[in-house]
């Protein structure tokens, strides 16, 4: 089965999840068009394609117009499958503006990460953060069952976020933990950009988590763009490897360097583990060996 077909699929799931009304139908076009399905969009007149009529009363976007207060379309992202944490999510505009992303938890396991994102997001708020910048919460209710979480939308523009920068980012990051190192727990590359004032936009804090190794989040950072280039046990292997350079400007020593960078791997493969879902393939195939070589060199 092929991604837009699995999109699809899972586009038409979602709108019988959140537009289960009835009353007066809207029309909405699937964006960019059904064989490369991304976004279920309020429909214009210039859009080409057959429309998809979804009522209104009763919907997401009603409950969504009660929340904010004023009358709002909503953007449905059309996510793709395979995807442990996979939710809907949605853009909310009004007067075309945009209000908020909103998070759906429609599982356990998603309503469980957004309240924990919820959670984080609180915490941070509470802080005076100076070089990270992260979402607001606006909103954090259910809704027929499902748990609702809208957050402010970051000014987001394509950029590279320099290195010296990143790595006072994952600095202080660390820091919200107090006297525990915390990390933002998915620091990637399309978790982030530069603002225009010189901060770091940084969002996705589904997995924040205090009380792990120092430097966790730039080995993460670090894996994750290995693994666009490389497969994973090569990639796992460069982790390791590559650790005491990545971990250096941090303040970490050679030798811890690189049992983070192992505990970094266990603790993500304890992740998919949790999640069920093995990204990765069997730890057996991309972790164990990492581990083992490691074992035999000390």
């Amino acid at each position: 089965m092929n991604d837009a077909s699995v999109r699809l699929g899972y586009l038409a799931e979602t709108v019988r999840l959140l537009y289960p009304g009835s009353g007066s139908p809207r029309a909405y076009t699937v964006l960019p068009h059904s064989v490369v399905p991304r976004r279920l969009a309020p429909r214009r007149w210039w859009h080409v394609g057959a429309p998809v009529v979804v009522p209104d009363e009763g919907s997401i976007a009603a409950h969504l117009s009660e929340v904010f207060r004023r009358p709002v379309e909503t953007v449905l992202h059309v996510r793709p499958a395979l995807r442990a944490n996979r939710k809907p999510v949605l853009e909310v505009r009004s007067e075309g503006r945009r209000l908020a992303f909103v998070k759906i938890g429609d599982s356990a396991r998603t309503r469980a990460l957004i309240n924990a994102e919820s959670a984080a997001l609180h915490r941070l708020a509470g802080l005076s953060l100076g070089t990270v910048a992260a979402p607001s919460v606006l909103h954090h209710g259910d809704w027929r069952g499902l748990s609702v979480l809208a957050l402010s939308p970051l000014p987001v523009r394509r950029g590279r976020v320099p290195p010296p920068l990143l790595r006072e980012a994952i600095k202080e990051i660390a820091g919200t933990g107090g006297a525990r190192a915390a990390w933002h727990g998915d620091f990637a590359p399309w978790n982030m950009c530069l603002s225009s004032d010189g901060r770091v936009l940084v969002w996705d804090w589904e997995r924040y988590e205090v009380g792990v190794p120092y430097g966790f989040d730039a080995v993460h950072h670090f894996f994750q763009r290995a693994l666009r280039r490389m497969s994973p046990p090569v990639a796992a292997r460069a982790c390791v490897a590559r650790a005491v350079r990545e971990l250096a400007p941090l303040g970490v020593s050679g030798t811890t360097a690189r049992q983070t960078a192992l505990r970094y791997l266990i603790a993500l493969a304890d992740r998919h583990a949790a999640d069920d879902h093995e990204p990765l393939g069997p730890p057996e195939s991309w972790l164990n060996p990492v581990v083992d070589h490691e074992e035999l060199i000390t």
